[in-house]
């Protein structure tokens, strides 16, 4: 009699998960929205605590608008300037928390910000359904902010 699958494995969720953060990195590497679009999911959790003061950080809750904030990142920063380091990546089923530094310039004010991320994602269906990113918001709020 054959045996039937209860369905995926806690360690085929995990390499799933592990595989899409890992094709999200990429493609935020490369700036490359498409790719960014479909790795997210049509409805996100997005959680970046608003920053008025910071031209590319809004509320966001479709693919879309999620992937056009790496295009709107861009646009305000020097693209020569910008650092990003990963120093931690877990993974657990369908959740992935990468922590790190990260550090850019602000076009307009040609000022510095940095400081360490941790960031949270949910991978759920081969697709991104949350990004919860914690940051140094003052540094980058200072940052953006004329002299």
């Amino acid at each position: 009699m054959p045996v039937k699958s209860a369905g995926p494995t806690a360690s085929s969720v995990t390499d799933t998960t592990r595989r899409v953060v890992q094709e999200f990195l990429a493609a935020r590497m490369a700036g490359d929205v498409e790719r960014l679009v479909a790795l997210f999911a049509d409805d996100v959790d997005w959680l970046l605590a608003e920053n008025p003061a910071v031209p590319w950080i809004r509320p966001r809750s479709t693919g879309t608008e999620c992937a056009a904030q790496f295009t709107e990142l861009a646009e305000h920063t020097v693209a020569e300037d910008a650092r990003a380091s990963v120093d931690t990546f877990l993974v657990d089923g369908t959740d992935a928390v990468l922590t790190g530094h990260l550090s850019g310039t602000v076009r307009a004010t040609g000022k510095s910000f940095e400081g360490p991320f941790a960031l949270r994602l949910t991978v759920e269906e081969g697709r991104i359904t949350r990004h919860h990113l914690y940051e140094n918001s003052v540094s980058i709020a200072e940052a953006c902010t004329p002299s």
